[in-house]
């Protein structure tokens, strides 16, 4: 069986890798990662340079082949091009995607709990707008307090 997903893959991280164990275990696995422009396009910006994404879906084990996403109307394409039998994404998709039924399998899966590339930014963003000087001032305030309870 050969199967296919698509996605970013920036900051990877265990939810990514998962999934891709999981799906080769599905059968021989193509990987499809969206370009830096094309993500433009949808308004999203990544923290790793599309080269690198690549690069890394690439080196992992369970990737058969991973290959550039660079428009929404290329997986009929792909899917015929690759022999492509199931075509697999996240259940948040659920339902985008059933235009394909009609030339393969179409799988929707559970994300992985606890772990998402969005959170990550988040907190990337919340950690990267704090003020360092704020960070002193409280730290001083605790030191003071902690020797005014001694």
């Amino acid at each position: 069986m050969k199967v296919i997903t698509y996605g970013t893959f920036d900051l990877f991280h265990i939810g990514h890798l998962r999934l891709l164990q999981r799906l080769s275990e599905m059968g021989e696995l193509t990987v499809a990662v969206s370009t830096d422009e094309f993500n433009a396009g949808k308004g999203k910006k990544t923290i790793i340079p599309f080269e690198h994404r690549i690069e890394i879906v690439r080196s992992i084990r369970y990737v058969h082949r991973a290959i550039p996403e660079e428009s929404w109307e290329q997986k009929i394409d792909d899917v015929k091009k690759y022999g492509i039998d199931r075509f697999v994404i996240g259940e948040d998709w659920a339902g985008k995607f059933d235009f394909l039924k009609p030339y393969c399998e179409v799988v929707y899966l559970p994300r992985t709990e606890g772990i998402s590339t969005t959170e990550l930014k988040r907190s990337l963003g919340v950690f990267g707008s704090i003020d360092k000087a704020e960070v002193v001032k409280a730290l001083e305030v605790l030191e003071a307090l902690k020797n005014s309870l001694k």
